[in-house]
């Protein structure tokens, strides 16, 4: 699959000796699910540790001023490593107003997330989320002109179907904390979409600085109305927060160069089980059968999707 890069010749994607991280992490010619799997296990594992410092420093912080620290201290983290990829020259774009328009969305969304993990368990928050691979799906498949096969059909489907095994949505009356999580959620879909999009042009170092850059001042008056002091404990969850949020988003972009948006985004739902789990070991909610069905409904459909293609045997000549 041939992917324009900027006229740079695409490379293998593994670590070199001189940078921590492949940079730029070219789409390889030839798209390796397996690695997509490998940086999207990395987004997993950092989301579901910034998904316990949310929950820990929004005891004591607005959410406006936790989204601002984290871009603030994300630019200090990603310093070194722009200076080790070729300094800020790397990260010249001639599409400005996609990150723009990427980040303001992602922003809102990510202020929803945060603020629905005050109103409802953390394991519901992100189930909700997960109604985000239908609007990713929608989007990619309408405007990338990715293939909606049936093997990521069933992913989506049984993905979706686990979530619902877990979250047993209730017909009574509708909790706030659900509706703000499933428009975080709608607003993670269309991000998602647009990540993908750049991908295809930017690398992802640049995805992340302008990610930084967008979100820092956007939310710079909003937490000057609304700042406080945070004590001791609560530095070092903002701290936490900053290192995942900041590492979490470059794994995504890296596993988005070797997968279709529509292969990556199935992968993450298995932070449904995870996170529930984690509530259940830290916060005593609770953890039943029904989750452990869930999550087996969502492991099968990764498993699908992670199905190789049947190779087509060429004709004789």
């Amino acid at each position: 699959m041939a992917v324009a890069n900027g006229g740079n010749v695409a490379d293998t994607g593994r670590p070199s000796l001189v940078h921590p991280f492949p940079y730029p992490p070219q789409m390889s010619t030839t798209p390796s699910k397996m690695m997509a799997a490998l940086w999207m296990a990395g987004w997993l594992s950092l989301m579901l540790i910034m998904a316990v410092a949310g929950r820990e420093t929004t005891r004591e912080l607005n959410v406006f001023q936790i989204m601002e620290m984290r871009s603030l201290a994300g630019f200090v983290l990603l310093s070194p490593i722009i200076y080790r990829a070729g300094g800020w020259k790397v990260l010249k774009t001639s599409r400005l107003p996609q990150h723009v328009g990427r980040n303001l969305v992602h922003y809102v969304a990510q202020l929803g997330w945060f603020f629905a993990l005050t109103l409802i368990p953390i394991g519901q928050v992100v189930a909700i989320e997960f109604t985000m691979p239908i609007w990713t799906a929608v989007l990619a498949a309408s405007f990338l002109s990715e293939r909606m096969t049936p093997w990521k059909i069933a992913a989506i489907v049984l993905g979706l179907v686990g979530v619902i095994v877990i979250v047993r949505p209730s017909t009574g009356e509708i909790n706030p904390g659900q509706l703000i999580a499933l428009g975080a959620a709608m607003g993670f879909g269309v991000a998602m979409a647009l990540v993908k999009s750049l991908t295809r042009t930017e690398s992802a170092l640049s995805i992340l600085f302008w990610m930084l850059v967008v979100q820092s001042v956007a939310g710079f008056i909003p937490t000057l109305l609304v700042w406080t002091w945070p004590s001791l404990y609560v530095w070092g969850w903002v701290g936490v927060i900053a290192v995942c949020g900041t590492f979490s988003h470059y794994c995504l972009a890296s596993a988005m160069r070797y997968a279709d948006a529509t292969v990556v985004v199935p992968m993450d739902f298995l932070r449904v089980p995870l996170t529930a789990t984690a509530g259940w070991l830290l916060y005593s909610e609770r953890l039943d059968a029904w989750t452990v069905l869930g999550a087996a409904l969502i492991l099968f459909g990764n498993l699908l999707n992670l199905k190789p293609a049947s190779s087509v045997p060429a004709r004789a000549r």
